[in-house]
């Protein structure tokens, strides 16, 4: 291995960037997936972009990847999850709100991960035992903070725990109004900022174990020292699933007592 996994996954993640910024603008065709979802041209360009770098350091490794799916063997126990392009819709209507997510699981746990803004040319990444941003090839260590009391809300289906939570409750539940700001940006790169101080928390439904679109700022987040569990509080990937990351104690336990209250 001439290049070691962190530098690795820094490097498919700005292959896929430069891919999403070079398209942004142009005529892009649209490819039809489920429930009125979609990709894109550059989603499919950025993936192979992403994959060409992975898979000429680490050929033997499996690929989990979001257009493309599983490629490789897979019988080493390290599986790269890639989400060229998060923020579909945004990118499709000229908004600049995407990011481009690598990670690297080995047996149950991200090692490396990686998420790059295409348009503020910033890579946040982790190796597990801290988290940075790169800008301009300097790196800058990420220092989670809640002094915005700015809540990024996913409120894109699916909703497998609606009976119980509806981020869209939350958001009119008045104590939320008058604790935090609502932000709904629609991409996960609003996870690695709580990661970097510029969201006081996100939350959001879902199943998210082995997300190509989660995985990556949620390792972020956890190597930034922010609060992450399930939506009831229970440890990620278990209970009923979803996600609550915070900066810290105080945002996260103010969020758990709002999601119970909206869940009546």
């Amino acid at each position: 291995m001439s290049i070691n996994d962190r530098d690795l996954v820094i490097e498919a993640a700005a292959a896929g960037a430069a891919v999403v910024r070079s398209q942004y603008g142009a005529s892009l065709t649209r490819f039809e997936k489920s429930a009125g979802d979609f990709a894109t041209t550059a989603d499919i360009e950025a993936e192979k972009a992403i994959l060409d770098v992975l898979r000429a350091a680490r050929p033997d490794d499996l690929v989990v990847a979001e257009e493309s799916g599983r490629t490789g063997t897979g019988g080493n126990g390290r599986t790269w999850l890639v989400d060229p392009l998060c923020g579909t819709l945004n990118y499709a209507v000229r908004n600049m709100l995407v990011s481009v997510n690598v990670a690297l699981r080995t047996g149950t746990q991200v090692v490396v991960a990686a998420s790059a803004d295409p348009f503020a040319n910033e890579v946040f990444w982790t190796d597990g035992a801290g988290a940075n941003v790169r800008r301009g090839g300097v790196d800058e260590r990420l220092t989670p903070s809640a002094e915005s009391r700015l809540v990024d809300v996913n409120l894109d289906p699916p909703f497998p725990n609606e009976r119980v939570f509806r981020a869209a409750r939350l958001l009119a539940d008045q104590g939320f109004i008058e604790r935090f700001r609502p932000r709904v940006v629609s991409t996960t790169l609003a996870v690695a900022w709580v990661a970097a101080g510029r969201r006081a928390a996100y939350v959001t439904d879902g199943h998210l174990r082995d997300s190509v679109h989660f995985a990556a700022g949620i390792a972020l987040c956890q190597a930034a020292g922010c609060v992450v569990t399930g939506i009831d509080g229970q440890p990620l990937h278990t209970g009923a699933g979803g996600l609550v990351v915070a900066a810290d104690e105080q945002t996260h336990a103010a969020l758990l007592a709002l999601v119970e209250r909206a869940a009546g």
